[in-house]
């Protein structure tokens, strides 16, 4: 089964030309200060790789397909522009490359569901990567509950970021209560969930509490556990993710790359169905 990284993002060249600039031009406060920031050692926290690249390091990783994350922007307007950019990509390269749509609550019912059907129609296959907490709505909006439904309708599943509240702080880092994303599974159960980063740790800690329509995934793994993770992933419910363009072995070099993540899974035992079959059975790809 080819690999397929279910969790990378990517962004327009105006975007990477100059990141802190254009998020201060564009009201994207958070986005900036998650990702434009530096370590202590100077090192930068991620790239700003264009789609070329992004080929490039898949290439030589030996991922077969991408699927492009879009991001929590606190506005509706940056996920529009998002969607157009994911859109053309993936015309582009429809071999390699899939797409989630990325909304925003605040445009309103009529506007989401009708960005919503753009982005369907355009060929991305699911929402996300969402943020309540991070996006300034709560997990009750009757809008967010709206997109939800109709996520089901169409067959789209939904991303959404979660944070382990026994991880370290970090500038940017937002509270993800889990109660709410059990909550949001089982008041939507037509819709499947895909919740981010281990599901902050609900994929091996809390697994009674899991529905049939929750699933993880494993982004940024090696920034947040050790390899011992790998093992104790429930078959079937998680998909293998990058988070690519994020410089998961920061000890190791500046560069973002895909192929470190993918040894240490599967040194460390990871099923085969993580790295790409159950990520094509659940987007149907």
């Amino acid at each position: 089964m080819p690999v397929i990284d279910a969790h990378v993002h990517l962004y327009p060249a105006g975007v990477n030309r100059d990141p802190a600039a254009w998020a201060a031009a564009n009201g994207e406060s958070h986005w900036a200060e998650l990702c434009t920031r530096r370590r202590k050692s100077g090192q930068p926290v991620q790239g700003f790789p264009d789609v070329d690249e992004l080929l490039r390091t898949m290439n030589s990783a030996g991922v077969a397909r991408a699927v492009l994350l879009g991001w929590y922007w606190e506005r509706a307007e940056t996920c529009r522009m998002q969607n157009r950019f994911y859109a053309e990509c993936v015309r582009a390269h429809p071999e390699r490359l899939s797409a989630f749509a990325t909304i925003h609550p605040g445009a309103g019912e009529a506007q989401a569901l009708e960005e919503m059907k753009i982005a369907r129609d355009s060929g991305l296959i699911g929402l996300g990567e969402l943020s309540p907490h991070a996006q300034g709505y709560t997990i009750y909006d009757p809008v967010l509950a709206a997109m939800l439904r109709r996520a089901g309708e169409y067959g789209m599943p939904v991303n959404l970021h979660v944070t382990d509240p026994q991880t370290k702080k970090y500038p940017g880092r937002i509270a993800t209560p889990e109660a709410d994303f059990i909550a949001l599974a089982r008041a939507f159960p037509q819709t499947n969930f895909i919740l981010a980063h281990w599901g902050g740790s609900l994929a091996f800690d809390r697994m009674e509490e899991a529905r049939p329509n929750v699933y993880y995934d494993t982004a940024a793994s090696p920034l947040l556990y050790g390899p011992e993770v790998w093992a104790k992933a429930p078959a079937g419910r998680v998909l293998f993710g990058s988070d690519y363009p994020l410089v998961l072995y920061p000890k190791t070099g500046p560069e973002p790359e895909i192929v470190g993540i993918l040894r240490e899974a599967r040194a460390a035992g990871a099923s085969d169905a993580l790295f790409g079959a159950n990520a094509v059975k659940l987007l149907r790809l």
